[in-house]
């Protein structure tokens, strides 16, 4: 089960009090202040772990604390900084305050760091207080105290494509078809609960990754259905492939209406995301007729007249599979050279 949300409460270390001590060695009966400062408190540190694909984890763990520093000793002695904790978390995952919902940082790559809350710095030790005037200070500094933050984690799954439809337009059969992910396939809507994530191989040694998302119905950007929870998965996807089911169409209308259902609701949710590259791809093509076929050869898409990929495929039957992933890679390979 994919678990792309939930809220936790971290705590830095507190740091170390100062240590209020002076020498007492023998023939030195007034000896000075050697009071050792306070170590500080561990910090909160959140890492980017690619074999982490959930936040479920944190589903059943709520409080992480680092450890406090030790207190500063007589002889001059600093006490020990407090242990961090580090806390992984899948790549793609972003990391908020939950409470002004502010982005604090976005750990996309194996690796990447942000440290959340910084530990309290230890407090000084008399020693730091000796002046001319007074020669023995009786004062130390408490050491700061931790910070205490509730964070907001959201995962984004990290895709190279992302399948767009209405429900029931067949996009975990033609997943489960061209990769080996095994999505649950049943012929009602909703059956998808969740994205499911594919990797597809292209020849010989080339791959990409495809991320099957829970249908979308009109009104998704406002919450209705499942969409607006898994809408976010696709924002980091390079490429969009629409899926238009083909036994569903109005073959009497000028226009495909599906495909304006799905640009409204992905203009509505995220402007950005209509920047995309796009395929679209007619589905089940094996369950209409011949005379259907060559009707929806000559429906219009949509009103606007951008040219965008069209392929009629079938995940059943197999048809155009191979035109449908050479053509994913050419456009995730056009889309690489223009960030580069």
């Amino acid at each position: 089960m994919l678990i792309d949300s939930a809220k936790i409460l971290i705590k830095s270390g507190d740091g170390g009090n100062g240590c209020v001590s002076f020498r007492r060695e023998k023939f030195v009966p007034r000896g000075g202040p050697n009071g050792g400062d306070g170590g500080k408190g561990g910090d909160v540190i959140f890492i980017a772990d690619n074999s982490l694909a959930t936040l479920i984890d944190f589903r059943y763990k709520k409080n992480y604390k680092a450890g406090s520093g030790k207190h500063g000793m007589g002889g001059d002695k600093t006490g020990k900084n407090g242990d961090d904790i580090l806390i992984k978390v899948p790549c793609g995952s972003i990391i908020k305050n939950a409470e002004t919902d502010e982005i604090l940082a976005d750990l996309v790559n194996e690796g990447d760091k942000y440290i959340a809350a910084r530990g309290g710095k230890g407090g000084r030790g008399n020693t730091h207080f000796a002046t001319s005037t007074n020669q023995t200070p009786r004062n130390a500094e408490p050491g700061e105290k931790g910070l205490e933050i509730e964070i907001e984690l959201e995962l984004k799954l990290i895709a190279d494509v992302g399948l767009v439809g209405l429900p029931n337009a067949g996009k975990s059969t033609l997943i489960s078809k061209i990769s080996a992910a095994k999505p649950k396939i049943a012929d009602y809507p909703f059956t998808t609960l969740q994205p499911n994530l594919g990797i597809v191989k292209y020849k010989e040694f080339n791959s990409f990754v495809v991320a099957d998302i829970p249908g979308l119905i009109k009104g998704a950007h406002l919450g209705k259905g499942l969409g607006i929870r898994f809408l976010k998965h696709i924002e980091r996807t390079k490429i969009l492939v629409f899926l238009i089911d083909s036994t569903t169409i109005d073959y009497s209308n000028k226009y495909i209406n599906d495909y304006e259902i799905l640009i409204d609701e992905l203009k509505n949710y995220n402007l950005d995301l209509l920047k995309k590259p796009r395929i679209i791809c007619y589905t089940k093509i094996d369950a209409i007729t011949k005379e259907q076929q060559k009707k929806l050869s000559r429906l219009k898409i949509h009103k606007s007249t951008e040219k965008i990929p069209v392929l009629k495929i079938s995940a059943v039957s197999g048809e155009n599979l191979n035109k449908l992933i050479a053509l994913i890679w050419v456009k995730l390979h056009s889309s690489n050279k223009q960030h580069e």
